[in-house]
């Protein structure tokens, strides 16, 4: 028997409904009457229990998970008839009927779902029932059900109905359990849509009902911890494809739609299996939790993917297999409910609007905005044309999509992409041709994706498809990233991005080519999940996919470069010293020319802000920008002339020195402070933050001193800066971030310098919880109170601010790290932490470094998801480099000890 052609039928075995009629008998008899006593309610429960326990048996023996779902229902059925019958009505029931509603009343159970349930009326008077249902209510907790009900008569009913349609939904999933079917069928007859919710305005209601609960999931099937239900390709999905066909067509079941065809028998199956797949990880989460949980949370997953029998294998976790899957079927739910909605708008909205069709060619046409083949045999005559299609919409961007019945089309064809079909230079062209389009390339991409068409002709691409990694930096599958790289890329060609990303919109509108955009960001991380190198892995697809479709030499080694190189600027950007020339002329010797910068910053920038939400941020922004500005005067200046920090030095002095002419400080003052200073400072500082640093130094004589500067609502870059001028003593950086701590906020960038005369000269980079700049002027003073307090005596340590690690961050390990290795470049010595995250983390490395006699010169913080990656520059307690391996080696402990016995 085919999979859809499914039907439950009552299984007796489930439930000892004789045995349980005679226990109930036998402790009648004991008391000669028929009220309900402890030993009664303790009957159902047992009867209940043994239920759940051979219901709970078979799913883990790997029953088919309908027969568990709908046999619950059955069984509920049965304890409610008994239930029931257990309480004094009156001689006459014509009056009174008791409906399952919901997915109860659709015959779903899963092992802690409401029960929902309509006591219907059909005559306001509802005296002579009053009581007994108030005993049945009362039985039906007793024994531990977890009920939803309502009281209404026929006319309540149909009152509700056409003012919300939230209840109209309900009341097309009723099951008469007891009663006469007559009261339902009364109700159904004034509910119809004769009478209210036509099909054209109830399909608008579900439909909006639709968008704004995807919205609330960023429209997207692919969060770390989806709603079983809710998230978009979820049972609500589903659900919502049977109540727009029981309104319109009166179907009761949704096989029943195949038959009228709107909807085929392929649709039906790949309908069953989804949500076949969807009850299982329900059914396993229920138990689990033993409660209607519909949140796949971290809490749960592992757990599940074992009950579900999956196991860890060398290149992928249990959880990940798990998750892949789930996002695959999702995915393609996401996309039978887009095409069955759309066919259904057709039929119902659109039903009396004259056709608009303008012919595109011999193969498509444009119907109502939407394109259509213009016969069904198109793509077994031209397999091609599964290309020309979105081609097409690229060139014309007024058709909004693909109408449905061109959909199942692509879907029956997408296998003529084979190897023949790929190497077909025919077809080579077109996909190129989409890419040099100038349409909105990201969004055919995206449909070519969604449609299954992308994955078969790049199969680097369909390997990806659903491939999660398990932590909270990555929230997007690699599919989903790739995808949202590429929207990400056509945004920047928007005035939207003039303000966010206001170099991005400049570059983007440069570039000599954006085919090589599109296929740098369609590769960069297509090498994951194979072992290895990604890039590099990712590096080779591409260049033989550039040799495959025609580019030239110097475009194929651009985007072989390119995706080689992916992670290259982020990297220096988050995890390098930008202060220091030597980094940059480091950097640009790799970028090489400028056509490599841009093309970098682009791709960079997508593939931050296209990782997670909450990722891109000004402080990022700054990086990335000050690193493209100043690799860029590298290259201009010309990579073969060395560096010249005398240079460099005397060009910071002269343009602070020319600021603070303009702003009338006293410049002999300022040229005894700068005495003090050192040369690293006029390396360390841009020339407008040391003018406001010794401006601040000048005017305000008190110790320590504390300056804070926010950046503007107008500006999107940076963070808030803060600038301490103190004595320098062992502890002041440990003491410094352990106030921070206490403020709850950020430090994303430190850098310490010293004077000649043992004075600091401090900077930090501060964000809040949300990695945003604080710039509420209360929440700013209250920071430089703290500070002050704080560093007029260091030696008082703060402490270590105590927050409560979120519920997420719980179910990851990440082993502390720690490396250290001489930095040339700053004449000391470069140690990278990578740990778990949590609050103070930074003040107990602070407290240990202190502990240990170290010196930093500069720290970049960067948090990643559920880790940190944090750089300092150190030396020891004589301001040299770490040499002494054993000294080395008990510093590297006491991190990695101290850290992980938090965790």
């Amino acid at each position: 028997m085919l999979l859809h052609h499914y039907r439950f039928r009552p299984d007796p075995s489930l439930l000892d409904e004789a045995g349980l009629r005679a226990r109930l008998a036998a402790l009648d008899a004991e008391r000669g009457s028929t009220c309900t006593t402890a030993g009664h309610i303790a009957a159902f429960k047992q009867a209940l229990g043994d239920m759940s326990s051979t219901l709970d048996a078979r799913f883990h023996q790997g029953e088919d998970i309908r027969n568990l779902v709908h046999g619950r229902a059955w069984g509920m059925d049965r304890i409610l008839t008994l239930a029931w019958e257990r309480v004094r009505w009156p001689e006459s029931l014509e009056g009174i009927a008791l409906l399952a509603v919901g997915g109860y009343g659709r015959g779903e159970l899963h092992p802690h779902s409401d029960i929902d349930l309509l006591f219907l009326l059909g005559d306001p008077d509802d005296a002579p029932y009053r009581e007994p249902l108030s005993q049945l209510i009362t039985l039906l907790w007793d024994i531990g059900l977890e009920i939803g009900h309502s009281v209404r008569t026929v006319a309540e009913c149909v009152d509700e109905a056409r003012s919300d349609i939230t209840v109209i939904t309900n009341l097309l999933e009723t099951r008469t359990l007891i009663g006469p079917e007559r009261l339902r069928d009364e109700m159904r007859r004034l509910t119809a849509p004769d009478q209210m919710w036509p099909s054209d305005a109830f399909f608008a209601g579900k439909w909006q009902e639709q968008v704004t609960r995807h919205r609330k999931f960023n429209n997207s099937e692919y969060s770390l911890e989806p709603n079983l239900k809710s998230s978009p390709g979820g049972l609500r999905d589903l659900q919502m494809i049977g109540w727009v066909a029981k309104r319109h067509f009166g179907a009761p079941l949704i096989e029943e739609i195949v038959e009228r065809g709107f909807m085929t028998d392929s649709d039906l199956r790949i309908y069953s299996q989804g949500q076949a797949f969807l009850w299982q990880l329900r059914y396993a989460l229920h138990e689990l939790t033993h409660r209607a949980e519909d949140r796949l949370l971290f809490d749960h997953q592992k757990t599940i993917a074992t009950m579900l029998g999956y196991r860890d294998q060398p290149d992928s976790l249990a959880i990940e297999q798990l998750m892949r899957r789930y996002y695959r079927v999702v995915t393609t739910m996401a996309e039978l409910n887009d095409m069955l909605l759309q066919h259904f708008s057709e039929c119902i909205l659109q039903a009396e609007q004259p056709p608009d069709i303008r012919v595109l060619n011999n193969r498509f046409e444009v119907y109502a905005r939407h394109i259509q083949a213009r016969h069904p045999n198109v793509f077994k005559r031209r397999p091609g044309a599964l290309l020309e299609l979105f081609v097409l919409m690229a060139q014309h961007p007024e058709i909004e999509g693909v109408r449905a019945e061109t959909i199942r089309l692509i879907r029956e064809h997408r296998h003529l992409i084979d190897d023949a079909f790929r190497d077909d230079v025919r077809h080579q062209s077109l996909f190129m041709e989409l890419l040099r389009s100038g349409g909105d390339v990201a969004r055919q991409l995206a449909l070519m994706a969604r449609y299954g068409v992308l994955g078969k002709y790049l199969p680097e691409f369909g390997r990806i498809i659903g491939l999660m990694q398990y932590d909270l930096f990555h929230i997007y599958t690699v599919d989903a990233h790739t995808l949202r790289v590429l929207d990400r890329m056509q945004s920047f060609r928007g005035r939207a991005a003039q303000r966010d990303f206001p170099l991005a919109y400049e570059l983007a509108r440069h570039l000599p080519k954006l085919e090589i955009l599109w296929i740098a960001g369609l590769f960069h991380d297509l090498g994951k999940g194979r072992g290895g190198d990604h890039s590099q892995l990712g590096a080779v697809d591409a260049r033989q996919f550039c040799e495959r479709h025609g580019l030239s030499r110097r475009d194929t080694q651009l985007v072989t470069w390119l995706v080689e190189h992916h992670l290259l600027m982020s990297q220096t950007a988050q995890k390098r010293d930008l202060a220091e020339p030597d980094v940059i002329r480091e950097f640009a010797l790799v970028v090489h020319n400028e056509i490599h910068l841009d093309y970098l910053y682009l791709l960079t920038v997508a593939d931050i802000d296209a990782t997670n939400p909450t990722l891109w941020n000004g402080w990022r922004s700054a990086l990335l920008r000050q690193l493209h500005s100043e690799a860029r005067r590298a290259l201009r200046r010309g990579l073969e002339q060395p560096f010249d920090r005398a240079e460099w030095i005397d060009d910071t002095r002269q343009e602070a020195y020319a600021l603070l002419r303009g702003m009338n400080a006293d410049l002999a003052e300022v040229e005894r402070r700068w005495e003090r200073f050192g040369e690293d400072y006029f390396l360390t500082y841009s020339p407008s933050d040391i003018a406001w640093q010794t401006l601040g130094m000048i005017q305000d004589p008190s110790r320590p001193l504390v300056l804070i500067s926010a950046p503007t609502e107008e500006m999107v870059d940076g963070g808030t800066k803060v600038f301490i001028h103190t004595r320098a003593v062992a502890n002041l950086f440990a003491a410094t971030v352990a106030a921070f701590g206490q403020l709850d906020v950020s430090i994303h960038d430190a850098r310490i310098v010293t004077t000649l005369d043992g004075w600091t000269l401090n900077a930090f980079i501060l964000l809040d919880a949300n990695d945003q700049p604080i710039r509420d002027p209360g929440r700013l003073r209250h920071i430089h109170d703290v500070l002050v307090e704080s560093l007029i005596d260091p030696e008082e340590y703060p402490r270590i601010a105590s927050r409560h690690t979120s519920r997420q961050l719980k179910h990851f390990r990440v082993p502390t790290r720690v490396t250290l290795e001489y930095d040339a470049l700053h004449q000391g010595s470069v140690l990278e932490l990578i740990a778990a995250d949590r609050p103070g983390l930074l003040a107990r490395v602070g407290r240990i470094f202190m502990e240990f006699g170290i010196s930093i010169s500069a720290a970049k913080i960067a948090t990643f998801g559920e880790r940190v990656e944090d750089v300092f520059f150190i030396t020891d307690a004589n301001e040299q480099p770490i040499y002494d391996e054993a000294f080395k080696q008990r510093l590297i402990s006491q991190l990695c000890e101290v850290l992980d016995a938090e965790v």
